[in-house]
């Protein structure tokens, strides 16, 4: 088998399990892209030491006949008098020159495009460009980075660095101006621009930047900077219809505006006009569905965390034997008190390296789009604020499954038998899950008649993360931070059953690195002599 063809073979089988896109919400699947790219990158080098060797030997041949030429010109006829040399000229230009444009035509094409062709349908889509465009921005936004930051690629805790160029912010500004985002469209317009002032070299012209920019300043109301920048573009491009056409437009609506002005000036009343949103071109955030949206962002910042010293006080570490449990009697675990009410607690040392990896062995083949509920049909679809993949494990998956399983069972004192399954995730980029309930509020559930409501949560920290990805309450203002190998637990109902709307929760965009995790969901079921009524409804 030709090189070339086991390149390909090994690729499509290595491949062969990755049918869908969505790469951009799982970082631990885009892995896959990078050993990819090596492979297609191999594949072309092995064309150009092809193209090499045929160009070498189309090269020898030409030098070769240079100097034959040379000698047969400078005397035709004495040449030719020489009965080989009239052969060989005969069977040169029958034979051996339909050899050399055979070897011209020869296409060494054929292993890299044949390669090519079957990676690419594993290639991230028009819809991952768009995906990753739109993570970026969340970075942006939740840690409030201006583009330069990251254009220049100036985050915290990251081992390699990248910038991006001016077509890079140009193609966020279009992402997001095709998505009606005009706040970030004029962000990454103008550090497309700046960038381009500044001399870089570049495929896009400032005409495209300008032409986006102005459009979209204009729909801020910004009438004055829209029509400065429409100028510069007709000054770079005087034929340009729809700038033209653009400025004109303004010029009326100007007029229009100045003679209310003198209307209202003239009828002794108030000026009141419409002004943009700054006039210094900073335009504020547009708000959106989200009502804790300042709140949850600054706690991912680490900002507003509500850790006083009296609440502080009241915060210990212990070692827990599961209310003594027979398994943690020699063995207990490390316990640390992270909020006072509602208790949340986190334990160290829960799950192995080796028990980690295991799981996102067994669960990586399996990752796919995580999916919430919508509230209104109870139909399973994905939704933007929710960005992870997940997947599934049973206890007959592997034995480490079922031992990770029996440990939370310890630590909880809560029966696993009713309990969903593990549930491991891996968080893309910008990766997030806003905010949240982890219990049902809706009666039409069918698990809650047959298993109960959401009772706890057991989450497990399986990667250490470099910045962002912290797990936070906008409710009582508590942000936890990914440590791997800890888990984090808390109860989601009160005793009564009814649920605790103070644990409303949400896992914060991965600014830098790759977030793991798994969690168990323990129902009400079987679990009620386990941890039994109280007297009242909030005990």
């Amino acid at each position: 088998m030709k090189p070339w063809l086991q390149l390909v073979f090994f690729t499509s089988i290595f491949l062969i399990w990755r049918t869908e896109a969505e790469f951009f919400t799982s970082i631990g699947q885009m892995t896959d892209l990078i050993y990819a790219e090596k492979d297609l990158v191999q594949s072309l080098k092995e064309y150009i030491r092809a193209e090499e060797n045929k160009l070498s030997q189309i090269k020898s041949w030409a030098e070769k006949m240079d100097v034959l030429t040379s000698k047969s010109t400078s005397d035709p006829e004495g040449y030719l008098a020489h009965p080989v040399n009239a052969y060989k000229l005969v069977k040169r230009l029958n034979t051996d020159w339909l050899e050399l444009e055979n070897l011209v035509l020869q296409d060494t094409t054929n292993g890299f495009i044949a390669n090519l062709t079957i990676q690419r349908q594993f290639f991230p889509t028009e819809e991952d460009e768009t995906g990753a465009a739109k993570a970026l921005m969340r970075l942006q936004d939740t840690y409030k980075l201006d583009p330069e930051t990251l254009s220049r690629g100036n985050l915290p805790g990251t081992k390699y660095r990248s910038s991006l160029t001016v077509g890079d912010c140009f193609g966020m500004g279009k992402t997001a101006y095709n998505d009606g985002d005009y706040y970030h469209t004029v962000l990454w317009m103008e550090q497309a621009l700046k960038q381009h002032d500044e001399g870089e070299d570049t495929t896009v012209s400032k005409v495209e930047i300008l032409d986006y920019l102005s459009y979209a300043v204009f729909q801020f109301g910004d009438l004055h900077r829209a029509m400065e920048l429409t100028r510069r573009l007709i000054s770079l491009d005087s034929t340009h219809e729809r700038a033209g056409s653009n400025l004109r437009y303004f010029e009326k609506l100007l007029e229009k505006e100045r003679e209310e002005k003198e209307k209202e000036k003239s009828m002794n009343k108030t000026m009141t006009t419409t002004e943009p949103v700054v006039q210094s071109g900073a335009y504020e955030r547009p708000l959106d569905y989200l009502p804790e949206r300042d709140i949850y962002e600054a706690l991912c910042r680490g900002e507003g965390v509500k850790m006083t010293p009296q609440r502080q006080k009241r915060l210990f570490c212990r070692y827990h034997d599961g209310n003594r449990n027979p398994h943690l009697l020699i063995a207990p675990f490390k316990e640390e008190d992270e909020w006072d009410s509602p208790h949340i607690v986190r334990y160290y040392d829960v799950m192995s390296d080796e028990e980690i990896e295991k799981i996102k062995q067994l669960a990586k083949p399996r990752l796919a789009r995580a999916t919430v509920r919508d509230p209104k049909t109870g139909v399973l679809t994905v939704a933007s604020y929710r960005v992870s993949k997940s997947s599934w494990l049973e206890e007959d998956d592997d034995p480490v499954v079922a031992k990770v399983n029996q440990r939370m069972q310890q630590i909880t004192g809560l029966t696993v038998k009713t309990a969903e399954l593990l549930q491991v995730a891996n968080y893309g980029m910008g990766g997030q899950y806003e905010p949240h309930f982890d219990f049902s509020r809706r009666p039409f559930d069918s698990t809650l008649k047959s298993e109960g409501n959401r009772l706890a949560t057991f989450l497990n920290y399986m990667s250490d993360v470099e910045a962002g990805g912290a797990t936070v309450f906008p409710d009582f203002g508590a942000a936890i931070w990914p440590k791997k190998g800890t888990a984090v637990f808390w109860y989601n109902l009160f005793r009564s059953g009814e649920g605790d709307y103070r644990t409303r929760h949400a896992a914060c965009p991965v600014l830098v690195g790759c977030k793991w995790v798994s969690n168990k969901w323990f129902h009400e079921r079987g679990n009620e002599f386990l941890r039994p009524c109280g007297r009242t409804e909030v005990d």
